[in-house]
């Protein structure tokens, strides 16, 4: 057993994964951490399940935002941890629990050893669904203290501890959420005329989908269309009257997102017309695109550049979705990669990233902040 502080915190975040909004027992674990701090430069509020935080600077220019997100999956856990999840069917899955914990620790140092600016540390619930981050943007709370920089991080399973990947510009890529669902008339299997069967319908639709991507999006743009989930019928010797398709949309570009929902839409349409049914589209959660401001990336990557416990890594974009990008939106800022070496990876029910990490990332979020918070 790890008898670090913030590993142990971990551990201890890890046990209550909660679903987005849900983040009950999440936040008052935090809370009554910070409660155990020096209070004499901090402020605190809460939103909603999540919680702001501002530590006063001794002598501010500017305000220095750093955000971590905080609930879990609906994943049912498989690491045979000796600390599992007790929240049956749900998992810190994609590392918040660390994100949590290496918040945390950068607290406690600041607060201990405060900088000349303002830092203000964001407890950001519903990342994974419906979406903290554009309302908590849009709260009264978050504008009060909206900060004039802002920046996050995200585990890494496939990097070693150690390494800090990032890259100028775009980092994750525009996501919605897609859910169809198709009406029809259900009967008898043995009259089929009779009906209007919505598996049929439900597979043309499928297979049409997968056209959007080859012959809609520039070749030289990146697009993906995922179908993961169908669901139709009761029984095998009835036709089904109603059926139901989930998946996601990610892209490179806002531009491509609009226009595969654009050919969604018309391909449903047709679906309708075709078939003489019914449907409806919900395009569930949308996160806009994780777009890393140059500047100051440029200057992390100097800074990390000439770190000792860091290895820098220029990695390329990727398709994940992370509604972090909503702030950057707004705030002029970045996310990296941290590096946590699992063998399996985010999303996966026995992810299992190296706490060895947790340390190393404490340290150099405090190191950047000391060089950007103190610095002219």
């Amino acid at each position: 057993m790890n008898d670090n502080q913030f590993v142990s915190i971990r551990r201890d975040l890890h046990k209550i994964p909660e679903l987005g909004f849900q983040e009950v027992k999440t936040q008052k674990y935090l809370l009554d951490y910070i409660a155990s701090l020096d209070q004499t430069r901090m402020e605190i509020k809460k939103w909603r399940t999540g919680i702001i935080i501002r530590v006063k600077g001794l002598y501010p220019s500017k305000t220095i935002g750093y955000r971590a997100d905080i609930d879990g999956l609906p994943i049912d856990e498989e690491t045979e941890y000796p600390f599992q999840s007790i929240h049956k069917g749900n998992m810190h899955a994609c590392g918040h629990d660390f994100h949590m914990a290496i918040a945390l620790g950068v607290l406690t140092n600041i607060v201990n050893h405060p900088i000349n600016d303002h830092t203000v540390f964001i407890f950001q619930p519903a990342e994974e669904g419906p979406g903290g981050a554009k309302p908590l943007l849009e709260s009264a709370e978050f504008q009060q203290w909206k900060p004039d920089m802002i920046f996050a991080l995200h585990i890494a399973p496939e990097y070693p501890v150690g390494t800090i990947a990032v890259k100028e510009g775009l980092l994750f890529a525009n996501t919605s959420e897609l859910f169809i669902d198709l009406k029809g008339k259900g009967g008898h299997a043995a009259y089929p005329h009779q009906t209007i069967d919505m598996v049929v319908a439900a597979c043309s639709l499928v297979n049409q989908l997968q056209t959007i991507v080859s012959r809609n999006i520039d070749p030289l743009d990146s697009a993906v269309v995922t179908i993961g989930k169908i669901t139709g019928g009761t029984v095998q010797n009835i036709i089904a009257e109603n059926a139901r398709i989930e998946g996601t949309i990610r892209t490179l570009s806002p531009t491509s997102m609009n226009r595969v929902k654009q050919r969604i839409e018309a391909l449903v349409q047709g679906i309708e017309v075709g078939y003489e049914c019914q449907t409806t589209i919900d395009y569930g959660s949308n996160y806009y695109q994780v777009y890393n401001d140059e500047v100051l990336t440029a200057d992390f990557i100097q800074f990390t550049e000439g770190h000792e416990e860091a290895n820098l890594f220029l990695c390329k974009e990727a398709m994940t979705g992370e509604d972090f990008g909503y702030m950057l939106r707004e705030i002029p800022g970045f996310m990296f990669w941290l590096g946590v070496n699992s063998p399996f990876g985010l999303h996966h029910a026995r992810l299992k990233p190296d706490e060895e990490a947790i340390d190393l990332a404490i340290n150099y979020i405090v190191d950047y902040l000391n060089y950007k918070g103190n610095s002219a």
